[in-house]
């Protein structure tokens, strides 16, 4: 038989070596070689999240955007956050949604706030009246090869803070807004079972994500509300070029042997925000290209 890279899942995507690229904290996505895939020419809808009202954070680039466009040609609406210096790549994440034929609100927004965060609940309920899904999906990290002694307390704080405490809060703010039926989606990771060194502060907190999340969805299931979230492998997303000394070799270590694309993660947030998942909360979906996870 034929090999088709098209489903061949270790040749479907672009495999390392990457160019050698840097960028400063957050990152953009048109500086990127290869350029990530968010699904734009190929993520197809069937009307799962029909007139759903839906907040992602972290939505102008990377795993956010591709949700984003995956929620909208569902039939979602999209209320999504960005940090003011990603307006440029957050108008695209609009215009994709918008072309869906759907809502979208970009909301500058710092996660580590808590007035922010009460600022964009408060006004996801104005513009929608409930939200459906929320999706917490933003994210900071910054690699320190040399050990905890290079860890600040200014970067732990900022980890902690993006990480863990907008999280919380937005939970906690949004939860009387969620009607039974509703979820919530977390972003956890592959660093949260097996973490890497480098990235210690990180993975602590995406370990905290796991045990909140089955935590929380416990909390709140006898009100029809389901939590869940989603631990991705090495995905191709502003945030590695930005936080990483070297992407020539990202995504290498996988069983697959390249990052993930963006598009390739939508699926589970689509899958778990959806009525085929009806029977599922407390659950951590692995998406790590192979890696096996507890």
């Amino acid at each position: 038989m034929k090999d088709d890279k098209r489903q061949n899942p270790v040749e479907r995507h672009p495999q390392p070596d990457f160019r050698s690229q840097d960028q400063e904290p957050p990152g953009w996505t048109g500086a990127m070689d290869p350029p990530p895939d968010h699904g734009e020419d190929s993520y197809r809808g069937s009307g799962l999240l029909q007139d759903r009202r839906t907040v992602i954070t972290g939505g102008d680039s990377g795993i956010g955007r591709a949700v984003a466009l995956a929620y909208a040609r569902e039939g979602a609406d999209v209320l999504f956050t960005h940090l003011a210096e990603e307006a440029e790549d957050a108008r695209e994440t609009v215009r994709l949604v918008e072309d869906a034929g759907r809502k979208a609100i970009a909301v500058p927004c710092d996660i580590r706030e808590e007035e922010q965060c009460r600022a964009l609940i408060e006004r996801a309920v104005d513009e929608f009246d409930r939200i459906d899904v929320l999706v917490n999906n933003a994210a900071y990290q910054m690699s320190q090869p040399e050990g905890i002694q290079s860890i600040s307390t200014e970067q732990f704080d900022r980890v902690v803070r993006t990480n863990l405490y907008g999280m919380f809060w937005l939970c906690k703010m949004a939860l009387p807004h969620i009607p039974a039926g509703g979820s919530i989606i977390n972003t956890t990771s592959v660093q949260a079972y097996k973490p890497s060194p480098h990235l210690l502060d990180y993975a602590t907190t995406k370990g905290a994500i796991v045990t909140f999340t089955q935590g929380l969805a416990q909390m709140v299931v006898s009100d029809g509300i389901r939590v869940n979230a989603v631990a991705p492998g090495p995905v191709w997303t502003p945030l590695i070029p930005a936080t990483l000394p070297d992407t020539k070799e990202f995504g290498k270590q996988a069983p697959l042997g390249r990052p993930a694309q963006p598009a390739e993660m939508a699926p589970a947030y689509v899958f778990l925000a959806s009525e085929n998942a009806t029977f599922i909360t407390a659950e951590i979906l692995n998406a790590t290209g192979g890696t096996p996870l507890p």
